[in-house]
């Protein structure tokens, strides 16, 4: 079986379909297989997930990064969740037979192909980071497209690794990595109060020197009036999603609110969600061979 890889390319549009539905088709035509399209509103973010052999989900990505510099003008974009690009972050992540060397090598590619085709300047991030300084994304990002715009051709510092030293005029800057598998989570509260989400989110993130892995913001979700912490956990063997969930809760009673539901943003492995199951139930050393699936599946010995 040749090597999988996966790629999760984010968008700075999430309220218009058809704009959305036309990223996909690009990305399909690559080559690479679209597993998932996630929209939100709220934050005016697509997310879609690629996933096959190295070559077709690099074609697949560039494809995809090409269409919505051709679609989305971020002027024009006002969300919650920060952005600096139409295509604003590309991550690759190792799956069955790959390694992060492999990711790590598919970012460099891409990340000249934006710079030399596309004219939009590219920031590697996580490990395919250059330098220490940025394999924080929210770093990369810091200042978004309008701040970005004012940097990059005078601070030495935001000088990208691949691309212009400009701002592209309606595409941005797009940040281009290896990683992790990430959880993109997000938990609701049952108050509008956003200044109790900002609370909870600087609390609990790791650069305020909360919980490891864990990188989180405060927001208001105006379709539902209701306060949101939306995370990403980095590395979900460090922080699981029950671990979030639980310290939120017990942080949202201490200001007289509480947990209504969460939601993971597009796919999550299986072993994130049984990791979650058993520290949930408390179950002593889970593992996947107690399931009767995995007893099922396995070939005879």
């Amino acid at each position: 079986m040749s090597a999988v890889i996966e790629c999760v390319p984010n968008f700075s549009e999430g309220r218009d379909r058809k704009v959305v539905d036309a990223i996909v088709a690009a990305a399909a035509a690559g080559g690479g297989k679209v597993l998932d399209v996630e929209l939100d509103a709220n934050h005016n973010r697509s997310v879609v997930t690629i996933a096959g052999p190295a070559d077709a989900v690099l074609e697949s990505a560039f494809r995809s990064v090409r269409k919505a510099a051709d679609l989305i003008d971020l002027n024009l974009h006002h969300g919650e969740h920060p952005r600096m690009g139409a295509a604003d972050v590309v991550p690759f992540v190792p799956l069955a037979g790959a390694s992060m060397a492999d990711c790590v090598s598919l970012a460099e590619r891409l990340g000249k192909r934006i710079g030399d085709e596309l004219g939009i300047p590219v920031f590697l991030y996580g490990e395919a980071a250059r330098t220490p300084a940025r394999r924080n994304l929210a770093d990369v990002r810091k200042g978004q497209f309008e701040g970005l715009r004012e940097a990059i051709g005078r601070d030495p510092a935001r000088k990208p690794d691949f691309g212009p030293e400009r701002i592209h005029p309606t595409a941005g800057a797009t940040a281009v990595g290896a990683r992790f598998f990430l959880l993109a989570f997000n938990v609701y509260l049952d108050t509008p109060d956003v200044s109790i989400a900002k609370k909870i989110a600087a609390s609990i993130r790791e650069s305020s020197g909360g919980l490891k892995a864990v990188r989180a913001l405060g927001l208001y979700m105006a379709d539902r009036n209701q306060a949101q912490i939306s995370m990403n956990l980095v590395d979900y063997r460090i922080t699981s999603p029950a671990a979030a969930l639980e310290a939120i809760s017990m942080m949202a009673a201490e200001h007289g609110a509480s947990v209504t539901e969460s939601e993971f943003v597009g796919l999550v492995p299986r072993d994130a969600i049984l990791k979650t199951a058993a520290e949930s139930l408390r179950i002593k050393e889970f593992r996947e061979d107690c399931l009767i699936e995995t007893r099922i599946e396995a070939p005879p010995s």
